[in-house]
């Protein structure tokens, strides 16, 4: 029973990783400032590991970093390093805090609040990467790079960061029931059913996912991309 479980587990994480890696290709929103591009794959890898471990958060954000550099992306070694720092620290972060923190732990205030930290910490580690590899990337200046800081990379690495973390607070529920469900998940199996608390948070993600886009694509000149050519 032990080996099935643990298989069923593996499957579940390499579909994870799986997804994050598809999610590359689809319903994303390009050509912010003319080389950022939103997609949804730290979500993904965060609810992975609020509900296996913050390891596994870390190693799925490798293997897709890796995978992307040597398949789509044109952005090279240092491009996969700036993508694995920024889902490794989102998904980390939040896991350790909902999965380990006191009082909280497992609960939807973990949850929000391991969320909450992992949007700020995202956005200062990627503000600092910012300053040391983006000058390099792209050949310019380093004061080039603090001009765009402000009006730019701060505004969307923060509203990034607050959107993955609004679509893992809409999946996260509905995800690690239909696991337990089929053992690949610790616990019982469950029904799904949503207390006040959870609806108003649903309610609430939806609201933060909806503000989130339109700022993206109306404050950053964002342009959907549903299919990666």
């Amino acid at each position: 029973m032990k080996k099935n479980i643990n298989l069923r587990r593996y499957v579940a994480l390499a579909m994870f990783t799986a997804l994050a890696y598809a999610s590359l290709f689809v319903l994303r929103i390009g050509g912010i400032g003319g080389f950022l591009t939103f997609d949804v794959k730290d979500a993904i890898i965060a609810s992975a590991a609020m509900m296996f471990g913050p390891q596994y958060g870390v190693l799925i954000s490798f293997i897709v970093s890796i995978v992307e550099m040597i398949s789509v992306s044109g952005t090279g070694p240092l491009g996969a390093l700036m993508n694995f720092c920024s889902s490794a620290v989102f998904a980390a972060v939040g896991s350790l805090i909902y999965r380990y923190m006191p009082r909280i732990k497992r609960s939807i205030a973990g949850a929000v609040v391991g969320l909450f930290v992992s949007v700020l910490s995202m956005t200062a580690v990627m503000m600092l990467l910012n300053l040391i590899i983006t000058p390099i990337y792209m050949e310019v200046p380093l004061e080039v790079v603090k001009e765009l800081m402000l009006p730019l990379l701060l505004p969307f690495n923060l509203v990034k960061a607050l959107l993955n973390a609004a679509v893992v607070l809409l999946i996260y529920k509905p995800v690690s029931t239909a696991l337990k469900n089929i053992r690949a998940l610790d616990g019982g199996a469950e029904k799904l059913s949503f207390s006040r608390k959870t609806l108003v948070l649903t309610v609430a993600a939806l609201v933060v996912i909806i503000g989130c886009v339109l700022f993206l694509v109306f404050a950053l000149n964002g342009q959907f991309e549903w299919v990666k050519k």
